[in-house]
């Protein structure tokens, strides 16, 4: 059992006082800097949270789709083995979808809408 505060709390900590008290007083110049450390910060707090979820989920599809590894699937992808009217194309999509909308949950969230 981890000890209170975790991880992605200290980071939400860190990158509000960043934003709320040091950013401000920052001269214009080192503002961009310090937006991309919060942005930064945020999205280590995210991927903390997940704690790789999203990572198992995806090679437990690939696994169940290929009977094999990720390193396997782009192979087959590049292959033509899911290509449309291949048996598989719907469930590769669905995995490849399922992939992106996790690691944009975590890089990106709004661009999720």
């Amino acid at each position: 059992m981890r000890e209170q505060p975790h991880g992605a709390d200290l980071l939400d900590a860190a990158r509000d006082l960043l934003l709320a008290e040091l950013l401000p007083k920052l001269p214009e110049a080192q503002r961009f800097a310090a937006r991309m450390v919060a942005n930064a910060m945020a999205i280590a707090a995210r991927e903390a949270r997940d704690n790789g979820g999203w990572i198992a989920a995806a090679e437990a599809r690939i696994t169940a789709l290929t009977g094999s590894d990720a390193a396997h699937f782009t192979t087959m992808i590049r292959a033509g083995a899911f290509d449309p009217g291949r048996p598989g194309h719907a469930e590769a999509a669905a995995t490849l979808l399922a992939i992106t909308r996790a690691r944009c949950a975590v890089s990106a969230p709004r661009a999720l809408g």
